[in-house]
């Protein structure tokens, strides 16, 4: 990961912060399993820097987005990155604060204490993924705000109080747009660092398609890229909803093609059937003609 942010060019005193921390604070055996290995690397040279220079200076941080722009993506790298063991905690309406810092349970015939993903993170050292935190019920989450301000605690009601490790930190990632998301607790949001993710650029998108499919002819390259453009404009303009902007249906249909489906249906797969609406899938059918050719086969998308 390293060598990527250096191929990428991010400042180097940055970057040699980051391996001196990682040096000074090497994680236990037990715990190796759970330092991420990311499938995708995040692109965008600003929010890495924000990011880094926040973490570096013990603060939390909250990924504001809509859909597509690598929220998820840029939490699992940054844990790979500063070398941490991550927990991903997803919140919904029923998350309670037993959910986050564990609760009772019987274990050869007594009662004992099992941790919760908040608690394990914390004495762990560990990076927290607070994933749609703005999905919860503030009042679930209250007992988050001793553990992000300056007293970096959690006290365990009936049990004691646990003090957060050096290292630990945690990154929520939040979308406006989904479906039960609500405003976030004003208290809540002050003990967060905001970084506001921008969509990915077509230089940053030709950086992925090229990592991901090295063997892409330059000029299906250059159409994949201009069609997840169309579609993210279509959907500035409110001509379509969000759920076809979807850049993990893009790669996951051109993987596809790689396996040898026709393109349109790959893509219909991937990206046009993400959208339950008549009108609207055909809305995005008519832009994927636009760009792609019916009866596309993997011989012409791909070089040998």
């Amino acid at each position: 990961m390293l060598d990527f942010l250096r191929d990428e060019g991010i400042n180097d005193s940055l970057i040699a912060e980051i391996a001196r921390i990682r040096d000074a604070n090497r994680v236990a055996p037990n715990m190796a399993y759970r330092v991420p290995t990311p499938r995708f690397y995040y692109y965008g040279n600003d929010i890495w820097e924000e990011s880094i220079t926040a973490l570096l200076c013990g603060e939390n941080l909250l990924l504001v987005g809509p859909k597509a722009t690598g929220k998820n993506v840029l939490a699992e790298n940054l844990a790979q990155a500063f070398g941490r063991p991550s927990w991903d905690i997803s919140f919904h309406v029923n998350t309670e604060s037993s959910t986050l810092i564990g609760t009772d349970t019987f274990e050869n015939g007594q009662v004992a204490y099992r941790h919760g993903p908040i608690y394990e993170c914390a004495v762990n050292g560990g990076f927290g993924v607070l994933d749609e935190i703005n999905m919860a019920k503030n009042e679930s989450i209250a007992i988050l705000h001793a553990t992000l301000d300056y007293r970096r605690i959690i006290d365990v009601p009936g049990y004691d109080k646990i003090t957060l490790e050096p290292m630990t930190r945690f990154i929520a990632t939040m979308n406006y747009g989904y479906a039960g998301t609500r405003e976030l607790n004003e208290a809540l949001a002050s003990r967060f660092m905001v970084i506001k993710m921008p969509g990915i650029s077509p230089q940053n998108l030709k950086k992925l398609l090229r990592r991901e499919f090295p063997n892409l002819t330059e000029e299906y390259q250059a159409q994949f890229i201009g069609l997840f453009q169309d579609l993210q404009k279509k959907c500035e303009n409110s001509e379509i909803s969000s759920k076809s902007v979807d850049l993990r249906g893009l790669l996951s249909s051109i993987h596809l093609m790689e396996r040898g489906l026709e393109a349109n249906r790959a893509l219909q797969m991937g990206i046009t059937n993400k959208s339950f609406d008549d009108f609207e899938r055909q809305l995005v059918e008519d832009v994927i003609r636009l760009r792609i050719p019916e009866k596309l086969e993997r011989d012409r998308i791909f070089s040998s």
